[in-house]
């Protein structure tokens, strides 16, 4: 079978990991029955949205808790992401 194109990375190469555990924790909590082969293509893809849907939602969370605390820096520093 064809794979398809592999665009979807992680930008920090060491998250890819956490990434993929996030993943799975997900699609468990919105009562997904998850593949244990790791092939997620036989599953609807509405489905497979509402976990990177949820996914984006927690993350943003997790960002803008980040952002409350004064936790993130980026390059330049500045405690906003490094946006001037």
């Amino acid at each position: 079978m064809a794979q398809g194109q592999k665009r979807n990375r992680a930008l920090v190469r060491e998250a890819a990991q956490a990434l993929n555990s996030f993943k799975y924790e997900v699609a468990r909590d919105i009562g997904l029955q998850v593949p244990q082969d790791d092939y997620w293509g036989n599953l609807p893809s509405a489905q497979c949205g509402a976990v990177g849907g949820q996914m984006v939602r927690r993350m943003i969370e997790l960002a803008e808790r980040s952002l409350i605390g004064g936790g993130i820096t980026g390059p330049g520093g500045g405690g906003a992401g490094g946006v001037r």
